[in-house]
């Protein structure tokens, strides 16, 4: 495909992806009236159907190739009322994308900044989203939620992936999964671009195609102490990615 037609359908990809985003959280703002535990669940739904059509678009027109039917387990794999804590690497902003478009029920660990956006603070708000902007109330409402049956998606980085396979991870994500008692799914996310990675605008270009390939990993127990699930789930994942960003990555 000629360059110029692969960045036209590119920003058109982004338009349309910004144009749902913020019409589908003008429409859920009479939602705001309801108490919240009525309409977690379906938005949670409906963003995961935004996040899956915009990405079978982006792979329609040439600009994506994705593997990530793994991640449909996760739809028959948990137990209703028992709580799951999904924790992922984090090479690209859109990372969440990838699960949240295959996991039709989760609650997001996210940015404080991303919770103000007039793109997705009312969706992030009405499907019980977490934010990270107050660690101890952070740390409360993600156990809350886990620990009352939802599956919860975090990257313990803490940050987009800036040392290869990645960064060390931070500890919170060990104490929600003590005092929840949930296990931790750990999902294995490579790319063959830094596209979106740390400092990279989401209006500027890569090439084309951007691969994305997610599958489950292993799934651990947290029942040793939390410096110990920690060091554990560092060396896996460190293990099994090498490298979160391969740019001979095929599927």
């Amino acid at each position: 495909m000629p360059r110029a037609l692969q960045l036209l359908l590119f920003y058109l990809a982004l338009l349309w992806l910004g144009a749902m985003l913020l019409l589908g959280n003008i429409a859920l703002l009479p939602l705001l009236l309801l108490p919240r535990s009525l309409c977690e669940a379906p938005v949670q739904r409906l963003i995961s159907a935004t996040f899956r059509l915009f990405l079978q678009g982006a792979a329609a027109a040439g600009l994506l190739r994705l593997d990530l039917a793994g991640l449909d387990r996760l739809n028959q794999a948990t137990v209703p009322g028992q709580g799951l804590l999904l924790v992922a690497n984090h090479p690209s902003m859109i990372d969440v994308f990838l699960v949240i478009s295959r996991v039709r029920h989760a609650v997001c660990m996210m940015k404080a900044s991303l919770g103000a956006n007039a793109f997705l603070a009312v969706g992030a708000y009405l499907a019980g989203y977490v934010s990270t902007r107050h660690a101890e109330r952070m740390i409360r409402q993600a156990t809350r939620a886990v620990a009352s049956g939802s599956v919860l998606l975090a990257f313990p980085e803490g940050t987009r992936t800036v040392r290869q396979p990645l960064n060390p991870l931070k500890p919170g994500i060990g104490l929600i999964a003590r005092r929840s008692g949930a296990p931790l799914q750990t999902i294995l996310i490579r790319t063959n671009s830094p596209y979106l990675g740390k400092d990279w605008p989401i209006w500027r270009a890569p090439r084309f195609p951007l691969v994305y390939q997610a599958r489950l990993g292993e799934r651990i127990a947290a029942t040793c102490s939390i410096d110990e699930t920690m060091d554990r789930l560092q060396r896996y994942f460190e293990r099994e990615l090498q490298s979160s960003i391969d740019p001979s990555l095929k599927i």
